[in-house]
């Protein structure tokens, strides 16, 4: 993990993409896409079913590491309409012993009550010592953002034009952008400057890329 200070808030970015601030003992994952595997299985896409399983054990990994007191997804925690693995979330958000929050992302098209009835809160938005939380990346004045959607990454060109695109944290003066959690999803390179922190996540590891 790489530990970062953000307005004398400390941070530590985790290899599965996922955030925990430590102040507020909250754990931050964004784009996580449930239901997308059997949604494109669905549409007959060859995808092995075990996929869709991947994504919440790697959750319930990284949740029994750290312990948060809250769970915090910045949005598209769900890709669309209801199928089994709701089912496989439901029993998932009952095992859970975290608070957990939905910052609702273009995606989360579920309806809330759905998520209430888990004991769920749904946000448009989350505002917490400076700190605005969303879906979208925005920018707001007097406030730092967290936010996913984008899928941030990051190509790396070797000597022989070889090249390899991986996810990142993307991290600029007053935003930090979180890669998308979810197995099954695409990146969106992002061409930092001089100024922009890039964290790749490498083989189980987070590197800051100089």
């Amino acid at each position: 993990m790489q530990q970062i200070s953000i307005h004398n808030n400390e941070f530590l970015l985790h290899p599965t993409g996922t955030a925990y601030w430590k102040d507020q003992d909250m754990l931050l994952v964004a784009d996580v896409h449930l239901g997308k595997v059997s949604h494109f299985r669905k549409h007959g896409s060859a995808i092995p079913a075990h996929v869709a399983y991947q994504n919440l054990e790697k959750l319930t990994d990284v949740v029994n590491e750290l312990s948060p007191k809250t769970v915090c997804f910045l949005g598209d925690l769900f890709h669309s309409e209801l199928n089994q693995e709701w089912d496989d979330f439901t029993k998932w958000a009952e095992y859970t012993a975290a608070t957990i929050i939905l910052v609702a992302g273009n995606h989360d098209i579920i309806a809330p009550d759905k998520y209430l009835a888990l004991g769920i809160q749904v946000v448009p938005s989350l505002d917490i010592d400076g700190f605005s939380l969303t879906h979208h990346p925005i920018e707001q004045e007097n406030y730092f953002n967290i936010a996913g959607h984008i899928h941030p990454g990051v190509r790396l060109q070797g000597l022989a034009r070889q090249s390899v695109k991986l996810p990142c944290f993307f991290k600029s003066e007053k935003q930090l952008i979180l890669p998308a959690f979810g197995t099954f999803t695409g990146k969106y390179i992002l061409k930092p400057t001089e100024t922009d922190e890039v964290y790749a996540l490498v083989e189980g590891e987070v590197l800051l890329l100089r």
